[in-house]
């Protein structure tokens, strides 16, 4: 095991898993819970999935919201590169 990396034992749909990460044991509790909880509202909305594809639907969904959050964070980029912009335009009619 690489230095920095924790080991944190996590239950994700009744199974017991061992996670590697080099984040804090807060941060892996809270994804495990977060995938937890996934499954329990994926299971409840479809009991006839078995296991291994509700896990590939909570894993589309964790992808599709990554994907949402990096189009948020490239317009917040966007929008700070043209304030900044803007900023030293101003600056430069002030001198």
């Amino acid at each position: 095991m690489s230095q920095g990396k924790i080991r944190y034992k996590a239950t994700i749909a009744g199974k017991t898993y061992t996670i590697i990460g080099a984040r804090s044991e807060a941060h892996l509790k809270m994804v495990a819970e977060t995938v937890n909880t996934q499954m329990r509202q994926i299971e409840s909305l479809s009991k006839d999935l078995d296991p291994e594809r509700r896990a590939v639907l909570a894993a589309v969904n964790a992808v599709s919201d990554q994907f949402n959050m990096q189009i948020k964070l490239d317009e917040i980029q966007s929008k700070l590169n043209e304030m900044e912009i803007k900023l030293k335009e101003n600056q430069e009619e002030i001198r």
